[in-house]
C-alpha cells in the first residue's frame, strides 16, 4: 500500500485536475449559516427525521474564496449548513491547504477535533486524503475530482464529481444563439463565428469541458469554430486576461474559459466581446458582455454524504451528480446580452439531456481527423502506467464519466475533435 500511495503522489504532481494557484498560508473557519456503485440519480434531499447533532464536518480547500473554484464549494458547503440546521461549531474550513503532507496534517487535525466526515476539493489532494482514510478508519473522506475510490479498497474513502459537461453543452447552446444572432445582424459573417477558449491546462478535465461546450454551440450554430488556449495555471488573473486578449485579437468574436479568475471576463467586458464563463455569475463584472456560465452545485452531495453519516448509513464510493440531482446548474441568464430566444432553448435542450433524447458526446455529431468515432480507449481505471484500458463508446456515444459506475472524474481526452484546434 505505501508504494501504490508513493505513486500516487508522483502521478498527483503531474495530473492534478482541480488546482488553482494563489496563497498558501493555512486558515482555518467555521462556516457561517447561509453503497458501492455510482449513484448519479440517487436523490439528495435532506432528510427531516435524521439527528445531525453528532456530525462534525471538516472542507479542505486549495485555496480560499478568492478562487472561483473553491468558493463554489465553500459557499456550496454554507448552504448545506444552512439547510440541515448545522451549529457553527459543527462545520470548520481549512483554506490554502497545498497539495503537499500540509494537506495530511489538515486532515489529521480535523479528525483529531473530532470532524467524522472530511471533503477536500483537488486532485493533488488525493494521495494525503487516502493516507488520512487509512490512518482514521472510523472517518468518513470525500474527494472531489479524484479517480481511486473504487479501487482503494478503502471503505471510508469516497470520490465525487458531476457530469458538468450537460452544463458545459447548454452554455455552449448560449453561445451558438448569440453567434447566431451577431451573424443575422451582419456584424459578423458566418464563417466568422470563431470562438475562444481559455483553458488552463491540457487535462481530461479541460478538453471534456471545452468539447462539449463546442459541440453545445455546433449544435446551433453549424459554422462555428474553436481556438484553445492554455495558461498551464488554475488561478492567474494576468495570464487568463491576456490569453482572452490574444483570443480576440486572433478573430475571436466570443470567449468562453475553464480557468478560476475574473481576468477573461473582465477582459470581454473591456473589448466588448460576449463571455460564457465558469463556477460564478460574471454579469456583474461583465454586464455589457457576459451571457451564463455553468457550475458544479456540490451542496446535494455534501447533503447526501452527511446524511449518510448522520444515519450511520454507507453511501457510494464513487458519485456523480447530474442536471437531474440539481449537482449541474447555470447562472441565471444574462437577458441584455443574450441572443432572443435563448432560454427557451436552454429549456427545450435541458429536458432532452435530462430523459437521454440528447447526448452530449453523440458520435454523430462529430468527427476526429475527418472520421466517425466508433471506438475509443480511455485511462479509466486508474493505475501507475497511465494506458487506455476501457472502451468508453458505446450505442452510438462516448460515455463521459459513466462507465460501469467506474469513475465520475472526467476521461473525455480527444485533442481535438474537427472544428476545434489550439492557438
Amino acid at each position: 500500500m505505501k508504494k501504490f500511495l508513493a505513486l500516487l503522489l508522483a502521478a498527483t504532481l503531474l495530473f492534478a485536475f482541480a488546482a488553482c494557484s494563489g496563497k498558501t498560508d493555512d486558515t482555518t473557519t467555521t462556516a457561517a449559516g447561509s453503497p458501492d456503485s455510482q449513484a448519479s440519480d440517487e436523490s439528495t434531499a435532506p432528510a427531516t427525521d435524521v439527528d445531525y447533532s453528532k456530525v462534525k464536518v471538516g472542507l479542505i480547500c486549495l485555496h480560499d474564496e478568492n478562487s472561483t473554484y473553491d468558493n463554489n464549494f465553500i459557499q456550496a458547503l454554507k448552504d448545506t449548513q444552512k439547510a440541515l440546521g448545522l451549529k457553527d461549531d459543527q462545520v470548520l474550513i481549512k483554506t490554502n491547504i497545498p497539495e503537499d503532507d500540509k494537506c495530511l496534517s489538515a486532515a489529521q487535525e480535523l479528525a483529531d477535533v473530532g470532524c467524522n466526515i472530511i471533503f477536500a476539493d483537488s486532485f493533488g489532494h488525493e494521495g494525503y486524503i487516502m493516507q488520512a482514510a487509512e490512518e482514521f478508519p472510523e472517518v468518513q473522506f470525500c474527494h472531489a475530482t479524484g479517480t481511486h475510490a473504487k479501487t482503494a479498497n478503502l471503505k471510508n474513502y469516497h470520490n465525487a464529481f458531476a457530469s458538468i459537461y450537460e452544463g458545459r453543452y447548454l452554455a455552449g447552446i448560449a453561445a451558438g444563439m448569440k453567434l447566431n444572432e451577431m451573424i443575422k445582424d451582419g456584424k459578423i459573417k458566418a464563417e466568422e463565428a470563431k470562438i475562444g477558449y481559455v483553458g488552463a491546462f491540457d487535462y481530461a478535465e479541460v478538453v471534456s469541458g471545452f468539447t462539449s461546450f463546442f459541440l453545445g454551440a455546433r449544435s446551433v450554430c453549424e459554422s462555428a469554430t474553436m481556438k484553445v488556449t492554455y495558461t498551464k495555471s488554475w488561478f492567474d488573473i494576468a495570464l487568463e486576461r491576456e490569453a482572452a486578449l490574444s483570443l480576440i485579437n486572433d478573430g475571436c468574436v466570443l470567449i468562453s474559459q475553464h480557468a478560476d479568475s475574473e481576468g477573461a471576463p473582465k477582459a470581454c467586458e473591456e473589448k466588448g466581446v460576449p463571455n460564457v464563463a465558469y463556477n460564478i455569475d460574471t454579469s456583474s463584472m461583465g454586464p455589457n458582455t457576459a451571457i451564463i456560465s455553468s457550475k458544479i452545485n456540490w451542496s446535494p452531495y455534501y447533503e447526501l454524504a452527511i446524511t449518510a453519516v448522520a444515519k450511520g448509513e454507507e453511501f457510494a464510493a464513487d458519485w456523480c451528480g447530474s442536471l437531474k440531482t440539481g449537482s449541474v446548474q447555470l447562472t441565471k441568464l444574462n437577458e441584455k446580452v443574450a441572443a432572443e430566444g435563448t432560454q427557451k432553448a436552454l429549456d427545450e435542450a435541458t429536458a432532452k439531456l435530462e430523459n437521454g433524447e440528447i447526448k452530449v458526446f453523440d458520435t454523430k455529431t462529430f468527427t476526429v481527423d475527418g472520421k466517425a468515432l466508433d471506438s475509443y480507449k480511455a485511462d479509466v481505471i486508474p493505475d501507475d502506467k497511465f494506458e487506455p484500458d476501457t472502451e468508453v463508446v458505446k450505442d452510438g456515444a462516448f460515455h463521459e464519466s459513466d462507465v460501469d459506475g467506474m469513475r465520475s472524474a472526467p476521461y473525455f481526452d480527444i485533442k481535438y475533435i474537427d472544428g476545434i484546434s489550439e492557438k
